[in-house]
Formats: structure tokens, C-alpha cells, sequence
């Protein structure tokens, strides 16, 4: 069973409608995607569910849009670079 989460947003919020992307659902999907993915609060494989893509598409995705998909730090990054 597919559960889905509704979310209303005021209309007088979003960019008019002439702005307004003929995807936008699938754009917003996409960010918040996106930012519980960059906060941590997600992996990348279910920001990936999120907006209907793979993993690897969205970390290609993510990356376009300046999001650092890796996060190594210290020893971490000094062995991979070693």
C-alpha cells in the first residue's frame, strides 16, 4: 500500500501562475527532496524515492544544484585522497 501525505499551501504563496513551472509538483517534490537530504535528515536513496528518481539520478541531480553529495571529513578525507 502506497501512503501519500497531502500538504496544502496558500495559493497567494507561489508565484503567479504564468511563473509557475508545468511541473511544479514534481519540482517541489524534488526540493524538499533536496533540503532534508543536504540537512541530513534523509539518505539519498530515499530522497530519491521521494521526487520518483534513483539514487544516482538524483545525487546527479542534487550536485547540479550545488548540493555536496559527499560529506567526508578529517581521516575520512584524507584516506580517500591519500
Amino acid at each position: 500500500m502506497n501512503k501519500t501525505l497531502t500538504i496544502e499551501l496558500p495559493v497567494d504563496g507561489l508565484p503567479s501562475p504564468a511563473e509557475l513551472p508545468a511541473h511544479f509538483a514534481e519540482e517541489a517534490r524534488f526540493l524538499l527532496a533536496l533540503k532534508l537530504f543536504e540537512q541530513g535528515r534523509i539518505s539519498s536513496g530515499k530522497a530519491g524515492r521521494l521526487c520518483d528518481m534513483r539514487r544516482v539520478e538524483f545525487l546527479l541531480a542534487a550536485s547540479r544544484a550545488g548540493v555536496p553529495v559527499v560529506d567526508l571529513q578529517g581521516d575520512e578525507l584524507t584516506k580517500e585522497f591519500s
